[in-house]
């Protein structure tokens, strides 16, 4: 009897749904908010109300895209947390009403160990390398860095983590300085593309072992920005590829050191990528030339599956039925949240 799984994500600003058959995807729906364009970055109470118009309409498209009906889902799973309230209080809501009125299972499922499973992500008629156990990976998106060990399908151990912003957090946060549009991730990106790298140097926090810290980068950006515009009005909008391409190189610099240290301290040499910056080209790059020198064998998501979806709610949700790992109906969402 086949497995079919259906995954809500509501953590952020995306209301996604997607169904998943014995490990392969059939359907992964995404309904972005673009009303937070204008303001430069979330605004919880708009997403919270976003989530509840999209919902029902993402998860009607993912079940008549997949192909099956209601009475065809084994279980259900959604994102606990980590997250804002608000939203991952609409995807918790529904997910019970689902599996109250269905009476199948309930999965809560970790926002952040989704992410990493979403190398484990099938599709019909693709074929995808999937990592070995154990792998360590780097986790890079808007809210979190991590490094964590990953010995199983859920069992993770974060042997390092941000102390303070994230680096998606510094990508945006500069962005927004330079007056780049929301997200400013991919932004910064498209502009590095032109720029030179190596056209400003700016600040490395250091931190203890793994750790990472971003708030310094960001500080120290802020203020050499707001020094060479006294002198030159128009120095971003003269200088802004190379800035992007200095800042960004600067943040995938430290990313990687950390990564390189682990490998080493731990032995492990088969290395991921996860989370919504590990879509960065520049990232990908680096990481694809440093594996080529030391003889790793790296693993990243498709780009499509990087970015907050629901397809990796649902795998995460399919390894979690297969152990009997069920939540009940007083499962409450967390803002705050670890592998």
């Amino acid at each position: 009897m086949n497995i079919t799984i259906l995954g809500i994500e509501s953590s952020c600003d995306d209301t996604a749904a997607a169904v998943v058959q014995d490990g392969y995807i059939l359907s992964n729906i995404v309904a972005d908010q673009e009303v937070h364009k204008k303001y430069g970055g979330v605004v919880p109470e708009l997403a919270s109300r976003a989530h509840q118009k999209n919902i029902i309409p993402v998860v009607e498209v993912a079940l008549e895209q997949a192909g099956v009906r209601m009475e065809d889902i084994s279980a259900i799973a959604f994102t606990r947390g980590p997250g804002l309230l608000g939203s991952l209080l609409v995807g918790s809501s529904f997910a019970k009403g689902f599996a109250l009125a269905r009476k199948i299972p309930l999965i809560e499922v970790n926002h952040l160990q989704a992410h990493i499973l979403a190398l484990f992500l099938r599709e019909k008629g693709r074929n995808f390398d999937v990592p070995p156990f154990p792998f360590l990976c780097l986790l890079v998106s808007g809210g979190h860095t991590q490094l964590v060990v990953t010995r199983d399908y859920l069992e993770m151990k974060v042997i390092g983590q941000t102390i303070d912003d994230a680096a998606g957090e510094a990508f945006d946060k500069c962005a927004k300085v330079m007056g780049l549009p929301y997200p400013g991730g991919p932004a910064i990106d498209k502009f590095s593309l032109e720029g030179n790298p190596g056209a400003f140097h700016f600040t490395k926090p250091k931190t203890e072992k793994f750790d990472f810290s971003f708030s310094g980068l960001k500080t120290n950006f802020l203020y050499f920005l707001r020094d060479e515009v006294t002198k030159d009005r128009d120095f971003i909008l003269n200088n802004r590829a190379d800035l992007c391409a200095s800042l960004q190189a600067t943040i995938i610099d430290i990313l990687l050191d950390k990564c390189i240290k682990a490998a080493e301290e731990t032995g492990i040499t088969d290395i991921a990528l996860a989370g919504g910056v590990s879509a960065n080209s520049g990232l990908r790059k680096a990481f694809g030339e440093e594996a080529a020198r030391r003889n790793w064998a790296l693993f990243i998501p498709a780009v499509h599956y990087t970015t907050d979806n629901a397809a990796m709610i649902a795998i995460t949700g399919y390894y979690k039925y297969l152990k009997k790992d069920f939540a009940g109906q007083d499962s409450i969402p967390l803002a705050r949240m670890k592998p």
